[in-house]
């Protein structure tokens, strides 16, 4: 089963609460296992560009199952997955974006979070998937 419409918003308001803690505007997406939308926030004045980044941050982590980072790391010149980015629409190979899993570990959808530095993206988000996890 893929998350629910209150998992998803725990989510969202958890890295609002997050970002509000840390005085920064973002825009966070919360997508389902399918990689659709189903919640999502704009604080006020929070970077337009970043509304986008943040959607595909979540379906980056949805369509592979890890941190966006990762991803990151793994696509820089000279590996396996050089250029990844420009496949699938565009994605997004930097902080910000995280499965999120249910109690048995499946994964049921995913943040993605951008509106600051990637280190406060990934925090952000991390506070959002730490209200879903495993329940």
């Amino acid at each position: 089963m893929g998350i629910t419409l209150e998992q998803a918003q725990a989510a969202i308001q958890a890295a609002h609460q997050k970002s509000l803690d840390l005085g920064v505007k973002m825009n966070i997406a919360v997508v389902d296992a399918g990689a659709n939308l189903v919640a999502f926030a704009r604080m006020d004045d929070a970077w337009l560009g970043s509304l986008d980044i943040s959607i595909k941050k979540a379906k980056t982590a949805r369509f592979f199952d890890m941190p966006t980072g990762d991803l990151g790391q793994a696509s820089q010149p000279g590996g396996s997955l050089f250029n990844i980015e420009v496949s699938n629409g565009g994605l997004i190979t930097f902080p910000g974006g995280l499965p999120i899993r249910n109690g048995s570990g499946q994964v049921i959808g995913a943040i993605g979070v951008s509106g600051d530095s990637v280190e406060n993206d990934h925090t952000v988000a991390t506070a959002g998937l730490e209200a879903v996890a495993g329940k």
